[in-house]
């Protein structure tokens, strides 16, 4: 039996203020930080869980809750590794816009299907992301704006590739990604229908740790609360 850990980042000023966020850069709130030095100490608790790695994206909230989990957790000595590919889903024009306002503009309708939806896609961003952060990534693959599919599709090479590859191992890992690339990755271990996958919630600093028995089959799945 093999252990995998998904765990979306602590309270983020974006989340605190109610607006899309997307790959912009915002660092957790002070609350924020509070829930993911819990989510640590609940990891941590987890008698028969140590990962051989952490992953998480390049994107600030993600990389400081993995290193105030790691602390918590004692898991420091753990190498961390980053992509743009756990990122969180590209919201597109929506960045920056809070999401009351979102609904008032183009209706309740449209902004749950854009928000939950796994292929509508919110309306694109003028041009790509310009950041050194993504200086070696080919810009042909930067988007401008994803539905919740297409997070899927550029993020389950990865985990395939880094992530499976070590689970199939017998490697316990550990994933400090975000709400929508968490949900995208949980559609896939689950094999939720498009209908299903509307009602699913992902909430900041709670743990899901799921057992696999050495073909990747889910045998067991805990939520930390």
């Amino acid at each position: 039996m093999v252990k995998l850990a998904l765990l979306r980042h602590g309270e983020s000023q974006a989340n605190a203020a109610n607006v899309y966020t997307g790959w912009n850069d915002v660092p957790l709130t002070d609350k924020g930080r509070e829930q993911a030095r819990a989510a640590g100490e609940k990891l941590g608790a987890i008698a028969d869980f140590f990962p051989s790695l952490i992953h998480t994206s390049v994107l600030s909230r993600a990389i400081e809750t993995a290193n105030i989990a790691a602390e918590a957790a004692g898991f420091l000595a753990v190498p961390i590794n980053k992509t743009w590919r756990l990122n969180e889903r590209h919201y597109g024009a929506l960045r920056g816009l809070n999401k009351d306002v979102s609904r008032k503009i183009f209706g309740k309708e449209q902004v749950l299907e854009w928000r939950r939806g796994f292929d509508a896609v919110p309306p694109a961003q003028g041009s790509p992301t310009i950041d050194r952060r993504y200086r070696l990534v080919d810009p042909r693959l930067l988007p401008r704006a994803e539905s919740l599919h297409q997070t899927q599709l550029r993020l389950l090479p990865y985990y395939e590739d880094e992530v499976a590859s070590r689970l199939r191992q017998g490697q316990d890992q550990l994933i400090v990604a975000h709400g929508s690339s968490l949900r995208a990755l949980i559609k896939y271990l689950e094999k939720i229908n498009n209908v299903e996958i509307l009602k699913l919630e992902v909430p900041n600093a709670q743990a899901i740790v799921y057992t696999f028995d050495q073909d990747l089959n889910i045998v067991d799945k805990i939520i930390t609360d």
